[in-house]
């Protein structure tokens, strides 16, 4: 009788295994299939008179945006820009989980991820517009803000950008840590209380390091989204430019030379999570 109910249970785990298989391998067919294909583009021609593509065998396009200074100056705009957005999302994200997780009372944790939440329920471009409407440099709310005391608004441009896809991912960054954080033993806390530990010393030498791999998920997040992301820039950015926006710009014009430019993205975002493999800092997620 076990011998056929162990069957029977075998067969179901391998039948489920199996419906959750299909949809996962059709997503990555889909995922590694579109970077084959934007692959295949950047390696195509352009007819410069008539801007068709050509199916051409050429390196012209990579040439181009690793030899060119322009482009190579927009690679490490980009780079601060999701490096500095990253950062301040974790500084801003680790304080707020922590109360989340760990100090707020358990039934006013649902309403604070309720309230963490809702700019997500919200448009896109109606937040990023409300945005441009307090950087206006001259009648813009940053600038009647600080004006009684000799400011003036830093108006459209890098630190706007910044500011505006900060406020956008911030989200991203405080579930994953406040997740992390949740399960955090307070076995562990009383612990190193007992041991004599002050709260910051605990705080940066235990918490922080336990929940580093939900640090880590977090900032996967706001980089790759801040490096992907072109619309903010264009309402935020003034003459400000991202890869994004070059591709953006070059989709229509020169689609291989898109391509190759959307490729820096994911070369860059590949080297990043290889390296943070070797840490160990996703072994645990």
């Amino acid at each position: 009788m076990a011998t056929i109910q162990n069957f029977l249970h075998r067969n179901v785990r391998a039948r489920i295994a199996t419906l959750l298989a299909l949809p996962l391998a059709w997503l990555l067919v889909i995922y590694i299939g579109s970077l084959f294909a934007l692959f295949i583009t950047s390696i195509w021609k352009i007819d410069t008179f008539t801007s068709k593509v050509i199916r051409e065998f050429t390196l012209q396009n990579f040439i181009d945006v690793f030899t060119d200074r322009a482009y190579f100056n927009v690679t490490v705009r980009t780079l601060i820009v999701a490096i500095s957005v990253t950062l301040i999302c974790a500084l801003i994200a680790i304080p707020m989980a922590f109360f989340m997780a760990r100090i707020a009372k358990p039934k006013s944790r649902p309403v604070l991820i309720a309230l963490v939440l809702t700019p997500l329920w919200a448009s896109y471009l109606v937040k990023i517009y409300a945005w441009r409407t307090m950087f206006y440099p001259e009648s813009g709310f940053l600038q009647w803000l600080i004006s009684p005391i000799g400011g003036t608004s830093p108006g459209f441009g890098m630190i706007a950008v910044i500011i505006g896809l900060t406020y956008l991912w911030l989200p991203y960054m405080v579930l994953p840590i406040y997740a992390g954080m949740e399960k955090l033993p307070s076995s562990v806390l009383d612990a190193s209380s007992d041991l004599g530990a002050k709260p910051g010393r605990t705080f940066f030498g235990v918490v922080l390091p336990i929940t580093w791999p939900a640090i880590i998920a977090g900032s996967v997040f706001t980089f790759s989204l801040s490096m992907g992301d072109y619309i903010t820039v264009q309402i935020l950015g003034g003459t400000f430019q991202m890869l994004g926006n070059v591709v953006y710009q070059n989709f229509s014009l020169n689609l291989p030379f898109a391509a190759a430019v959307a490729l820096i993205p994911v070369i860059i975002m590949m080297i990043y999570l290889g390296s943070v493999r070797k840490t160990g800092a996703l072994d645990n997620l």
